[in-house]
């Protein structure tokens, strides 16, 4: 039971982690690094609704995979709303987010519907490879004080052709308390698209790296069709392909309450 809770956290999570953008109609030449920062936030949040269909694949350093899959309906950044489509023994379980970190579990084979609490947000979950807190913010200039390493570098290790990056170090500000001691993210330097980061453990160690990958236009909004998190640590991987997506379709907020978890 524990494993299902957690892994259906996972997946509520795990959208905010798919990165969206708007076209953003400069040069971007010239940006401090909290200006960078902030538009990183403005495009993460770009669309006001998403309803959107997932798959997520686990993947050990010998090659074997666990395939699940969901669909997510979310409004703005606060109110999301996932259903399980697959395996058979996680099929139906439901689970609403809304403001305040308030979180809400339907158990079908129970019927009941409970409210989850945070204390486990730096857990990883169900074998994969993200944590609660890895995808709980989105608005890091709220969270970490910023500096530009490096700026204009090459982009390497992809399809996508002659994108320069911003290179950002993270680290939490005064009196906020976070898993990592600090972040590394890359930002394309052309859509203020954060294409990766990497993640450093209280000792300094590299312990996780996550990549956004097939970025694409859909209609006003960029958006990154993959995104893999790699776990150093045990070379384990957890990915995630977006199959459909459909955005600013006016989803009510009648959607995103208890009632609306049983539904099938």
């Amino acid at each position: 039971m524990k494993r299902i809770k957690l892994l259906c956290l996972l997946f509520a999570l795990v959208i905010s982690s798919v990165v969206f953008a708007e076209d953003i109609n400069s040069n971007n030449q010239n940006l401090s690094a909290q200006q960078i920062l902030q538009n990183v936030d403005k495009n993460l949040n770009a669309p006001n609704d998403q309803e959107i269909s997932i798959k997520m694949i686990l993947m050990d350093k010998k090659g074997n995979e666990k395939v699940r899959e969901a669909k997510i309906w979310q409004k703005g950044n606060e109110k999301r709303m996932l259903k399980f489509l697959s395996p058979a023994d996680i099929k139906g379980l439901a689970f609403l987010n809304l403001p305040d970190d308030i979180m809400y579990l339907y158990l079908p084979a129970f019927k009941k519907i409970r409210k989850i609490a945070s204390h486990v947000k730096n857990t990883n979950f169900a074998g994969t490879d993200f944590s609660y807190d890895d995808m709980s913010s989105t608005n890091y200039a709220d969270i970490y004080d910023v500096r530009l390493l490096e700026d204009n570098s090459e982009l390497k290790n992809t399809s996508e052709k002659q994108i320069n990056l911003y290179t950002l170090e993270l680290t939490p500000k005064k009196d906020i308390k976070k898993e990592y001691s600090k972040l590394i993210m890359l930002v394309r330097n052309d859509n203020l698209y954060p294409v990766k980061i990497e993640f450093f453990s209280k000792n300094g160690e590299k312990v996780k790296i996550m990549e956004n990958g097939k970025i694409e236009k859909e209609g006003k909004y960029w958006i990154a069709k993959e995104a893999i998190m790699h776990n150093l640590n045990n070379d384990h991987k957890t990915k995630l392909i977006i199959t459909e997506v459909k955005f600013d379709q006016n989803l009510s907020d009648e959607l995103f309450t208890k009632r609306y978890l049983k539904r099938k």
